[in-house]
């Protein structure tokens, strides 16, 4: 077994020492640490003599993660890894490459097309307000490895933007935010079946028919802007969505 020595989080003052732990728990486990072969985390106890601080403190930190889907909690059991599950969908609006990196993965991508058109459908046009967009077309890689294909499309000034960046490793959503000064107000996301067609199943490296998610989601600047529609489909072994749902009377 390990020797347990205690390890404290880098320190930063912006941060609470609860948001120090949860992240440097995330970046330890993503680097294979804190978690023993089936996946397991260490105990509260052991996390507690690990990083030298509170049993409140580990709580803090651990409920975050379990929350966005990294963990997941069994009675009796423990808090184990979901470590072939991605995404999980609970009122967070991340993209691609946070949701991979969260689920400690390397994401990536293979740019199939990019570029104004006015070849689009009628929902397209509606929804994001233009007569003519800008559209991006990838493979999204998951450790080199392909997972989904997404069809994005964007209005012409935001796509001019965007095509002046990496758009093999841009994380969309920060440069929205950082770069280009857009605040984002939320989403609107629908999730479906459907099945691989043939050029699909060729780019996924999965047979003809096979079961794919399927989602679109309109995205919106805070003052009711559209900024993105985007269109995809995932392998489901990688994806999963979960929804927080409460009944109000």
């Amino acid at each position: 077994m390990r020797k347990q020595v205690a390890h404290q989080p880098p320190q930063d003052d912006k941060d609470p020492l609860h948001v120090q732990v949860r992240e440097a728990i995330r970046r330890r486990v993503r680097d294979g640490d804190l978690v023993n072969e089936s996946g397991r985390l260490m105990t509260e106890a052991e996390l507690v003599k690990h990083f030298g601080v509170s049993r409140v403190t580990i709580r803090n930190a651990i409920k975050p993660l379990v929350d966005e889907g990294m963990f997941e909690r069994g009675r009796g059991r423990g808090t184990f890894l979901r470590s072939n599950q991605p995404e999980n969908w609970m009122g967070r609006l991340m993209g691609f490459s946070e949701t991979i990196k969260d689920a400690g993965y390397e994401p990536g991508a293979r740019i199939l097309h990019q570029g104004m058109t006015n070849r689009h459908d009628e929902t397209v046009r509606e929804l994001l307000r233009e007569r003519a967009v800008w559209e991006l077309k990838r493979i999204r890689l998951a450790d080199d490895t392909p997972i989904a294909i997404e069809h994005a499309f964007y209005p012409p000034d935001i796509g001019l933007e965007l095509e002046k960046r990496d758009l093999t490793s841009i994380v969309m959503y920060r440069v929205f935010e950082g770069d280009l000064g857009i605040e984002i107000k939320n989403a609107m996301q629908t999730v479906s079946a459907t099945s691989a067609d043939r050029l699909t199943a060729e780019l996924l490296g999965v047979a003809k028919g096979s079961p794919l998610l399927s989602m679109e989601r309109l995205t919106m600047a805070s003052d009711d802007r559209p900024l993105e529609l985007l269109r995809s489909v995932y392998l489901p072994d990688y994806f999963r969505f979960s929804i927080n749902l409460s009944r109000r009377f």
